[in-house]
């Protein structure tokens, strides 16, 4: 391809109300389709190919933005000029926009009223992650949400630490009842013998340190599972 032709496919010899970023600037960010933000983080695109050309060809592999996360290195190698720097931007936001729920619930003071309200908080991020990661939400008399923690030592196959951790955080944030939750990254949230035992070694914990274990919910894939709902705590 000659260089005229070539200038005439970058972003910026389009009409500016063509362009995603101008257009995200005049119309606002949800105008966009997911290509046009995509195309935003992506920048520049590479020989011969805009930016929202390649973020078409992105979006047709991978269908949404949820699909891409936590996704091999060697699925992006066809898109040439998709260095692991472009990538990085991309994987940063969308784990942003799944931290912006939590996020949301602890400034507005989200109050819990079932395990379903729980999980529309924790399910976007923890749905898809390859590892297991153990959350607490710490609440109020009100049931109104304090804060929602993220437990770092060990998983339920080492509960101790955890449990440790997790009314540590409590106490500390003066939190009179609390809700735990984990993944399952094979998507299938039915308990294991290992949970069902921590569960109970949870609410024994929460007896004497008095502050009420009201549920804990393993989150699968877009499924749950709450010890509460099914009368198991």
């Amino acid at each position: 391809m000659d260089k005229k032709k070539q200038k005439k496919n970058a972003i910026n010899f389009w009409p500016e109300s063509d362009r995603p970023r101008e257009k995200l600037l005049a119309k606002g960010e949800h105008t966009l389709s997911d290509s046009e933000l995509l195309a935003i983080l992506l920048r520049t695109g590479n020989r011969g190919m805009s930016a929202l050309d390649l973020a078409r060809r992105i979006m047709d592999k991978f269908s949404s933005f949820r699909a891409m996360s936590h996704t091999d290195l060697s699925l992006w190698k066809e898109f040439k000029g998709l260095g692991k720097a472009k990538l990085a931007q991309i994987r940063a936001a969308i784990e942003i926009g799944r931290r912006f729920g939590e996020q949301e619930a602890k400034i507005k003071k989200t109050r819990i009223k079932s395990s379903k309200d729980v999980v529309s908080i924790l399910m976007p991020r923890l749905r898809d992650l390859k590892k297991e990661l153990f959350k607490v939400v710490l609440l109020d008399a009100k049931n109104m949400i304090i804060d929602i923690c993220e437990i770092e030592q060990g998983t339920v196959n080492q509960a101790h630490p955890i449990i440790r951790e997790v009314f540590q955080q409590a106490l500390q944030r003066e939190a009179v009842s609390l809700i735990c939750s984990h993944n399952h990254p094979s998507g299938d949230p039915a308990p294991s013998r290992e949970d069902k035992s921590f569960t109970a070694e949870l609410c024994r914990a929460s007896e004497i340190m008095q502050v009420r274990m009201l549920d804990h919910i393993i989150i699968g894939d877009d499924c749950y599972y709450s010890f509460a709902d099914s009368g198991e705590l």
